[in-house]
């Protein structure tokens, strides 16, 4: 009769002998196998052949795994550094456009003088500070004396025709 394995009490539960004795027989038997002299295993040249592609067939998938892993590194390391390079193109677009904006407002003339102002100590004109300066009537012009005429240069049919009518 099966025994619960769940114990109600405080004792513990005897081992009966018949376990003690199936013991000794697994010891007795594990001897036994033990005791056994080693046999000559001889393996076939077919099994041999057999185990050689096996091996290879596993050391070669284990270096095209290899192969595609490196592979896939490469491109991970170029996709890297190709956002690297976006990163920095962006940013070097959005401080030309700062420049350009910052270039537009110092173009702008209330800027400028007073910058000139400021920076230059520079001054408006005064009634004061006007010079004017007399200059010759004589023109310095040349006039052309001789007549230039260009020829416009003509096709092969146009000058045909221009030597026919003279």
């Amino acid at each position: 009769m099966a025994r619960s394995r769940y114990e109600y009490g405080t004792n513990p539960r005897k081992i009966q002998p018949e376990v003690e004795r199936r013991k000794q027989v697994q010891k007795k038997r594990i001897r036994v196998v033990e005791d056994l002299p080693k046999q000559d295993v001889r393996i076939s040249n077919k099994q041999k052949k057999e185990h050689m592609k096996l091996t290879f067939a596993v050391v070669s998938i284990f270096v095209i795994l290899l192969a595609i892993s490196y592979r896939n590194s490469q491109i991970n390391e170029k996709f890297n550094q190709l956002q690297t390079l976006k990163r920095e193109l962006s940013t070097m677009q959005k401080e030309n456009e700062q420049l350009e904006v910052s270039i537009q407002n110092s173009v702008n003339l209330n800027t400028i003088e007073k910058l000139a102002k400021e920076k230059l100590g520079m001054q408006k004109l005064t009634n004061k500070q006007t010079m004017y300066v007399t200059l010759p009537k004589k023109d310095y012009v040349e006039s052309a004396s001789e007549e230039v005429e260009m020829e416009e240069e003509k096709n092969w049919l146009e000058q045909f025709i221009e030597k026919i009518i003279k």
